[in-house]
């Protein structure tokens, strides 16, 4: 089960990742001054479906590219959506609550694209030089 201080933590040990905390406490993590992950404020693109009220705990990730976030948004679990406002930007949105509904390990790979996004790439390079898996046997 992840939770929000997983996904701060998960960040903040990214290589150049810095957090920003907005006025109404709202976290958004940034490389290289480039956002690849935040607690959106309520936004009308994004509305409960059952009040009409606009969501206030909606995390939006970066992703590598539009295959990538169909891909995720065909995850059975519903736990990944998108709207009309990211239509065409490669993003992916998921309420807070849904984060119990992933482990801590999916987290990190959501975290870890996100900021492969956004890193520069010699700094990429090396972070996945270092952090690949080891080749199968």
């Amino acid at each position: 089960m992840a939770t929000m201080n997983d996904l701060d933590e998960l960040s903040l040990a990214m290589p150049h990742a810095t957090k920003e905390v907005s006025e109404d406490g709202r976290p958004a993590y940034k490389v290289h001054g480039k956002l690849f992950c935040i607690h959106r404020s309520r936004r009308p693109d994004a509305v409960d479906p059952d009040t009409g009220e606009r969501l206030a705990d909606v995390l939006m990730f970066r992703v590598a590219d539009e295959g990538v976030k169909e891909l995720i948004l065909s995850d059975e679990r519903g736990i990944y959506f998108t709207t009309k406002h990211f239509d065409g930007y490669p993003a992916v949105l998921v309420r807070i609550p849904q984060l119990a509904r992933i482990d801590r390990e999916e987290l990190r790979d959501m975290v870890v694209e996100a900021w492969l996004t956004r890193a520069q790439k010699r700094v990429a390079k090396a972070w996945l030089a270092e952090n690949a898996p080891p080749p199968d046997e």
